[in-house]
């Protein structure tokens, strides 16, 4: 995994314009519509339950995310998941607050259990505890993990057996045995609601394309952070970062990322 092989899929992610079905929250549903559209993807935002499961089959990528969920959007989510699995149709899971209720921990295990999940993007508190080896929620924010971030998600990824895509200062992308860090991104990101629910939406537009769901996790946080790393320079707070990052990943080229991903192997 490299930036040449961030910018090709990008580059994949322009050309194919795929399309990803959301089941999402409704804080930063318009946000996640519209940076899927900056990436390059075509969004839909499909809840329902009795159609679910039509548009899974139908998309290029399905993003399920728990931020503001109840039980009936997760009977939704299982009934789109499972199509998805049957289509071959790659499952992004945002975890979100996964440690802070037991509904949302025990609502997320059921997901991991009744489906195939390419790619569980979290922060490093719901990361370690859905890995069982500690880690702090508070709301929908990240305490931390216990111990350390890379074992962490090598353990999580190992258990749930899915790459485990754990968003922090450093991103940590691991499938249990290889590991990518990914040091794009900006502190206004953290500034900001909704950060990590777009970052799994482009990880959808960037799975959608890609073989290996590793590298396509990896090469969507490099082009995410990037973004917001151009976003910040002429921001002057966190509304004003809000309308950079969205511009600068819209303006984001192949060329910008091959010369601006900063990962490496772990």
């Amino acid at each position: 995994m490299d930036a040449q092989t961030s910018a090709a899929l990008l580059g994949l992610v322009r050309e194919k314009r795929p399309l990803v079905h959301h089941i999402t929250n409704t804080v930063t549903i318009n946000d996640c519509a519209n940076i899927t559209i900056c990436a390059g993807g075509a969004p839909v935002m499909a809840g329902a339950a009795e159609e679910s499961a039509e548009m899974a089959a139908a998309a290029g990528a399905l993003v399920l995310n728990i931020g503001t969920l109840d039980p009936a959007q997760v009977e939704s989510m299982l009934r789109a998941g499972r199509r998805a699995n049957e289509c071959g149709v790659p499952v992004i899971l945002d975890p979100v607050g996964a440690g802070a209720t037991a509904l949302r921990t025990e609502s997320v295990l059921r997901i991991l259990e009744e489906v195939e999940v390419a790619v569980l993007k979290g922060n490093a508190g719901e990361i370690g505890v859905l890995a069982g080896t500690g880690g702090t929620v508070r709301g929908v924010d990240s305490g931390g993990c216990d111990g350390d971030a890379v074992e962490t998600a090598r353990t999580c990824a190992r258990a749930t057996g899915t790459v485990v895509a754990m968003t922090g200062i450093v991103d940590v992308v691991t499938d249990g045995e290889r590991c990518v860090l990914v040091q794009n991104g900006d502190p206004l990101m953290d500034r900001l609601s909704g950060t990590g629910c777009m970052a799994s939406s482009v990880v959808g537009c960037f799975v959608a394309v890609a073989d290996d769901p590793l590298s396509g996790a990896a090469a969507a946080l490099c082009a995410f952070g990037l973004a917001g790393e151009r976003g910040a320079a002429a921001a002057r707070g966190p509304y004003s970062f809000r309308t950079g990052l969205f511009d600068e990943l819209y303006a984001l080229t192949p060329e910008d990322l091959a010369g601006g991903a900063r990962l490496e192997a772990a």
